[in-house]
């Protein structure tokens, strides 16, 4: 990037805090009951007492379950980090202290952190092979938990300002410096994760030998054949046993290098790390070749492969929990695996860093309300892996799962919410989400808080006010959403099926101001003044939503939105037989209601329909992210489109 043109970053965590009625209660909750419910099932299924085990402190004669077990001890600790920055407690850091100690005993002398081999090298779990490395390109694992290891470190360095598990983390990054590269071990990691790791801790250091490492592990694939790996098709097929020949280099995206891809294949959570970590080398390098692959990649899939929740991955864990063909979309089928969606939130957030284009963030805000929030239930105790978008009574959130990655990763993304509300470069702010909260930020020689108060996603209404010491010129750029302009999503995949006349309204001091938009942001450039007020009227109108007819499996069905939000129909609130028999009609009146008892208050849809018998039936609809929170229910998203033209009175 040309130097002399500064690059735009978030406002970080420490100096925004939310502190609405929708978010905040959220990150609370995770500090208070996720975390710790998280941190008590890695007790209970030794993913800590497996470092006691590498360091020689406990000999019971058990290891890990899989190669990857250390990962979700490491993405709590990142989880608590960001937790410790919104609410310093004593007793929860003490815990980690505790831990990091058995995790630093893990160790071993040169750096290598890896306890499904240090328990038991001799006999080590089939996924990671004989010898260190071995396998990196296949199961293993290896670099990817050092990886997450490398993220916990510096998130609790910066948390705590506490050394120790950094100083682990880089003595395990030093290590994997100087076994890899060009005439070293020429290894692709098998699950991308190491670096973005890498990437964060050249930034932490200004170390570029951690920045070209991750660059090195980037290029190279593509260029390794990993067919010719013994046992390579047999292991991928062990866990994933409708896994093709055909698919099986497009599984971790080694089947091309990366500047000639575009489209997005394979395992979903793999291909959002790399295309985030690619993202992040654009921005560093402005490498156009990479930057015309991410491009070409992203409007695949917003154009092809994105479900209305925003939720990606569409085929099942038997065939590699992966990308399926173009508008290949099923609803009861779908996977749409938790830790996708929150890889495509990374994603996102760097696009828009990178591109400074609102459609970005009108699909990271997409994912945030709907799927990824659907992830973790209300109450902060049960999670989702796979988010479908109908259900036969048969999905169900669990308070664990045997491969726990989404409740791991759920807890260390939660914290991070406030960081993706607003970004700055020079003298301009970028409003990115609509979350009540206070920003502190730095602009040139003087600073400004400013403190947004909003009931969004229920309420239309955001207001920012602007405190100030002194009079002074700056641009505050607003982000009207793409649902506020008849946009559903920046493609033709999914349409609203009649236009709104409303548009946002702006004010400044009760002042209805005339706005251009420009990349998805209206730009106010102003003499501000101390208590100067933005009001900001987003209009929430409920809006039928079609897909593209490619999309064989949404023919003649239709979905149902509200501002930021997708809706659903679940059978515990209606009184039929089956919802999935349910119809409704381009006329069918619908109502929204503020329902403050029910499922922590939620805006619900109501509504009168006529059946195929003539009778007059009342349907409700919930937030998408509400649904499974009441026992077994039938649900749905798209539904039925009765296009009879009749007119309700």
């Amino acid at each position: 990037m040309d130097s002399s043109e500064k690059v735009i970053h978030p406002i970080p965590l420490n100096r925004v805090k939310a502190d609405d009625n929708f978010w905040a209660p959220r990150i609370r909750a995770n500090h208070e009951i996720t975390i710790p419910h998280v941190f008590k099932n890695c007790e209970k299924t030794g993913r800590i007492a497996n470092f006691s085990r590498a360091a020689g402190l406990l000999n019971d004669g058990k290891r890990p379950i899989f190669p990857f077990d250390d990962s979700d001890v490491f993405k709590v600790i990142e989880g608590a980090a960001y937790s410790l920055i919104i609410k310093p407690d004593p007793k929860l850091e003490e815990y980690v202290d505790n831990l990091i100690e058995k995790i630093a005993a893990a160790q071993e002398d040169d750096g290598y952190l890896y306890t499904a081999r240090t328990i038991n090298p001799e006999d080590p779990h089939i996924w990671a092979g004989k010898k260190r490395w071995e396998l990196v390109s296949i199961l293993s694992h290896e670099l990817y938990n050092m990886g997450h290891l490398i993220e916990a470190g510096i998130g609790y360095s910066q948390a705590t300002h506490k050394q120790k598990l950094l100083n682990v983390a880089l003595k395990a990054a030093d290590l994997i410096e100087k076994d890899f590269g060009s005439g070293r071990i020429e290894g692709i990691p098998g699950h991308q994760e190491i670096e973005l790791a890498l990437i964060k801790l050249f930034k932490l250091t200004n170390n570029d030998k951690y920045l070209k490492l991750a660059k090195y592990f980037l290029d190279i694939r593509g260029s390794i054949d990993l067919l010719k790996y013994p046992n390579y098709l047999t292991q991928l097929k062990s866990d994933n046993p409708k896994l093709q020949e055909t698919n099986a280099l497009e599984y971790n995206q080694t089947h091309k290098k990366i500047i000639d891809q575009d489209e997005a294949v394979g395992h979903a959570v793999r291909a959002m790390y790399m295309y985030s970590a690619v993202t992040d080398i654009i921005n560093l390098f402005n490498d156009s070749e990479y930057e015309s692959a991410v491009n070409k990649i992203w409007n695949n899939v917003v154009s092809k492969k994105m479900y209305i929740t925003g939720g990606i991955g569409s085929r099942s864990h038997e065939f590699g929990e992966s990308f399926w063909d173009n508008y290949k979309l099923p609803n009861f089928e779908a996977y749409n695996e938790t830790c996708a969606a929150i890889g495509n939130i990374f994603w996102n957030h760097r696009l828009f860093l990178l591109h400074r284009n609102a459609k970005y963030i009108d699909i990271l805000e997409r994912i945030l309300y709907n799927g990824f929030l659907s992830g973790i239930s209300i109450d902060g105790k049960k999670f989702f892996y796979i988010n479908p978008l109908a259900s036969k009574e048969n999905t169900r959130r669990k308070s664990w799962w045997k491969i726990p990655c989404c409740p791991t990763n759920i807890v260390r993304f939660l914290p991070q919410i406030s960081s993706y509300i607003y970004a700055q470069v020079n003298n301009c702010i970028f409003v990115n989400l609509f979350v009540g909260s206070k920003a502190s930020i730095n602009l040139e020689n003087y600073k400004i808080l400013l403190t947004q108060e909003t009931h969004y996603p229920w309420n239309e209404d955001v207001k920012i006010i602007v405190s100030l010491n002194q009079p002074s010129e700056f641009t505050i750029a607003i982000r009207i959403p793409g649902w506020a302009q008849n946009r559903p999503v920046p493609s033709d995949l999914y349409h609203y099926l009649k236009p709104n006349s409303l548009t946002a309204i702006l004010k400044v001091n009760g002042d209805q101001i005339d706005y251009q938009i420009h990349n998805g942001f209206t730009k106010i450039q102003r003499l501000w003044d101390n208590n100067d007020v933005i009001e900001i009227k987003l209009p929430m109108p409920i809006r039928r939503v079609l897909s593209n007819p490619k999309v064989k499996e949404n023919t003649n069905k239709v979905a149902i939105e509200r501002g930021p939000l997708v809706y659903c129909i679940e059978s515990v609130d209606n009184e039929v037989e089956s919802i999935f028999n349910i119809k409704l009609n381009d006329n069918d009146v619908l109502q929204e209601k503020f329902q403050r008892d029910l499922l922590n208050g939620i805006v619900i849809i109501t509504g009168s329909i006529h059946t195929n018998n003539k009778n007059l039936e009342r349907i409700q609809l919930i937030p998408y992210y509400a649904w499974a929170n009441r026992g077994k229910s039938q649900m749905t998203v798209w539904i039925e489109r009765d296009k009879i033209n009749k007119v309700h009175k």
